[in-house]
């Protein structure tokens, strides 16, 4: 009993010690992100609401696409999961390459490096959060209790989103290619999900194949939950029962669980193959 203790002390101190290395470095590197720029924070919140712009005018006022109560809520949330999501995955593919001089001369678990990485676009997306709760306080959408829902479904995102990182960044590592794969990868992944326009336009044969993926799932809750009088699409109205959800929550944790394998057994090579 008191060997366990003995191990778990230690075991807990170091993990408490890595969690703080995290904390400290992505704090570090989003405040080094705006750095000397005149705009600093506001560049993390332009970005979204650019894309957001540009895509309401087109798809919600040109093509009509806006015919449904909150379309630009809708919208909105869905380009800043999607931004986030984008930008941690390729941040996460760049990250072991970008430092490969810090990662030749100290010794510590290579892990830290995406996951600090990823830390720092979920402070971006925390900041696009707080735009949105402004458009939503403005549409006069009233807060209720199920919104506590977004908490975890935020951490499912965050989570899925670093077990691809994980793949993305040995990949790269031992071949440069697979940023251009990934960018590709990507574009297809945004117009293919409902992301700009709701689950009822996709064709009935492509709607439970797209809801395999976590990523459609978690932003389809999200809006769900936010939006309770828009029509939006959820694992159980595509699969006809509460079980589909098995499906996007199985495909995350495969992802994620992969992804660390993968990461883990890449990691005493990564520093000889940059």
């Amino acid at each position: 009993m008191a060997a366990t203790e003995t191990f778990r002390r230690p075991f807990l101190e170091r993990l408490a010690h890595h969690a703080r290395v995290v904390h400290v470095t992505a704090a570090a590197e989003f405040k080094l992100k705006y750095s000397g720029s005149a705009l600093g924070y506001v560049w993390s919140v332009v970005k979204p609401l650019g894309l957001f712009g540009m895509l309401y005018v087109v798809f919600g006022r040109f093509m009509r696409l806006g015919n449904f109560p909150h379309y630009p809520l809708y919208l909105l949330l869905g380009i800043v999961l999607w931004t986030f999501f984008a930008d941690a995955s390729t941040l996460m593919m760049y990250s072991l390459v970008g430092r490969g001089n810090l990662l030749s001369k100290l010794a510590f678990p290579r892990l830290i490096v995406p996951l600090s990485v990823s830390t720092t676009s979920a402070i971006t997306l925390c900041v696009n959060l707080v735009a949105v709760a402004f458009f939503i306080a403005a549409n006069r959408v009233v807060p209720r209790v199920e919104w506590l829902l977004l908490i975890p479904l935020l951490l499912e995102l965050f989570v899925v989103t670093l077990g691809v990182g994980l793949f993305l960044g040995p990949l790269f590592v031992r071949l440069r290619d697979v940023s251009q794969v990934w960018d590709l990868v990507l574009q297809l992944m945004f117009y293919a999900s409902p992301i700009i326009y709701p689950v009822g336009f996709l064709p009935p044969w492509w709607k439970p194949i797209a809801f395999i993926s976590p990523f459609v799932q978690i932003i389809q809750d999200a809006r769900a939950v936010v939006l309770p009088h828009t029509p939006v699409g959820t694992a159980a109205s595509i699969y006809g029962t509460d079980w589909g959800y098995a499906i996007p929550l199985f495909t995350g944790f495969a992802i994620t669980f992969l992804g660390y394998l993968f990461f883990r057994r890449e990691a005493p090579y990564i520093v000889e193959r940059l």
